[in-house]
């Protein structure tokens, strides 16, 4: 059985302009580009006004939902893609779709955040015309980017991770602000986006950490003298363990003991609130009451850290 060879052929062979035979075909045959995007898509219409501009094809899909084309006989670039949004936007479409000859990495990009970020449907396709042997050309048109449901899941947890940066450094802001005015422990410190800041014990290694998730307020004294210290951590945590007693009384509370036998680190810890970084109206009494048990907590411990043998 003899088969064919596709061979690729220059689109600028096929469309020599791109206003008038590319924009011009995609319009009378939209729905070639339906199949490839999955979607129906009718009634298309060449440059049609977008304020100052003009929309290369407008067309409607299955459900009447307006959806702007905007197509590019060449690498994707800048211009079309601020076109494309100031479309969507002046139009309030539905769907965008972009259909071009080389789309470059950061476009493709831009429109995979466009789908992760917005409600809008983006899609970039990538165009070529191809034959077989000596068949007339045809177009061959590729999705190399669309709108899903994981592309959406991804932005929503991408906008609560960076709403959460946004509160948990607002949390420690001002929770070191107050604390300035009681304590010098973490006044050399800045505050930061994620769930706990600290500051060195007096020995290399050890950290009094503030912790905050969503609704548990937390201090801990942290012990990790780093890599190949397994060993050395267990050593001083042992040390303060044997003094538990002694510590828990200066502290005025029990602490939690965690060895942490299948860890490098170990860790003494005491929660301090069931309210945290969401509960916002909470805030204030929050931070208080985490400063005022870690002012307690580094005076239990301190006579302890400085007798430790390393």
């Amino acid at each position: 059985m003899d088969i064919g060879k596709i061979e690729r052929v220059a689109l600028r062979e096929v469309w020599p302009h791109e206003a008038h035979d590319f924009t011009t075909w995609l319009r009378d045959n939209l729905d070639i580009l339906g199949d490839t995007i999955a979607l129906e898509l009718t009634g298309g219409e060449s440059e049609q006004a977008a304020g100052d501009f003009s929309v290369d094809i407008l067309a409607e899909d299955a459900d009447a939902n307006t959806v702007i084309i905007e197509d590019q006989l060449a690498r994707s670039d800048h211009d079309h893609l601020g076109k494309l949004i100031t479309y969507l936007s002046v139009i309030e479409a539905r769907s965008a779709m972009w259909v071009v000859s080389q789309p470059r990495p950061e476009h493709v990009s831009a429109v995979t955040w466009l789908n992760e970020s917005t409600s809008a449907d983006f899609y970039l396709v990538k165009v070529e015309a191809i034959r077989i042997g000596a068949s007339l050309p045809a177009p061959l048109l590729t999705l190399i980017v669309g709108p899903s449901e994981e592309a959406r899941q991804a932005g929503t947890a991408k906008r609560e991770l960076a709403e959460r940066y946004h509160i948990r450094k607002d949390f420690w802001s001002q929770l070191l602000e107050r604390a300035k005015q009681r304590t010098n422990l973490h006044a050399n410190i800045s505050p930061a986006t994620q769930g706990w800041i600290g500051t060195g014990a007096g020995i290399g290694g050890l950290s009094l950490n503030y912790v905050i998730k969503q609704h548990v307020g937390r201090i801990e004294l942290y012990i990790d003298r780093g890599k190949d210290s397994d060993e050395e951590n267990k050593h001083i945590f042992d040390q303060l363990h044997a003094n538990r007693e002694e510590i828990e009384e200066a502290f005025g509370d029990s602490l939690g003991w965690q060895r942490l036998d299948n860890a490098r680190a170990s860790c003494i810890r005491k929660d301090i609130t069931d309210h945290g970084y969401r509960d916002e109206e909470d805030w204030p009494a929050v931070q208080d009451a985490m400063i005022e048990a870690m002012i307690r907590f580094e005076a239990a411990l301190r006579p302890h850290i400085d007798a430790l043998e390393l």
